[in-house]
């Protein structure tokens, strides 16, 4: 068994929100959702290694919208730079960036970041992964 994909919800006629935090600051492609599903609102976006999906994220509608305060996916970066550079281009789209847990898990160094409408994403690279940089962007904020 794999994983497909995680759903996180959204409001309704937010699409342009979520594309600016998962396309725009994320970094993601979105994809075209399927004819069947594309009428209930929403957005589907995926991370790519070459020509392989190696991650896919739904934005569903839910109402009444509550933001996932807790629950959250989990996105692995390849290098520590990649981590930095991801948290870099989160935190100038005006999205909130958290370094409070960076070295909480083992083996890995992590932010947790907030989406337009409050959910909870995290986005960690292995500890021991090259190109360490002596980050200056891991603050609380």
């Amino acid at each position: 068994m794999k994983l497909h994909h995680v759903q996180v919800s959204m409001p309704q006629g937010q699409e342009a929100e979520a594309r600016r935090f998962y396309a725009q600051a994320l970094g993601l492609h979105e994809v075209d959702k399927p004819e069947a599903l594309a009428g209930r609102g929403g957005c589907w976006f995926r991370a790519y290694d070459g020509d392989a999906i190696v991650a896919e994220i739904h934005l569903g509608v839910e109402e009444p919208f509550l933001p996932a305060r807790k629950a959250h996916p989990g996105l692995v970066c390849d290098s520590l730079a990649e981590l930095e550079a991801a948290a870099h281009r989160i935190k100038s789209g005006g999205f909130e960036v958290s370094w409070a847990e960076r070295e909480s898990f083992e083996g890995y160094i992590r932010f947790h970041a907030r989406d337009g409408f409050g959910n909870r994403i995290e986005i960690m690279a292995p500890s021991t992964s090259p190109n360490a940089p002596d980050s200056e962007v891991h603050d609380n904020q």
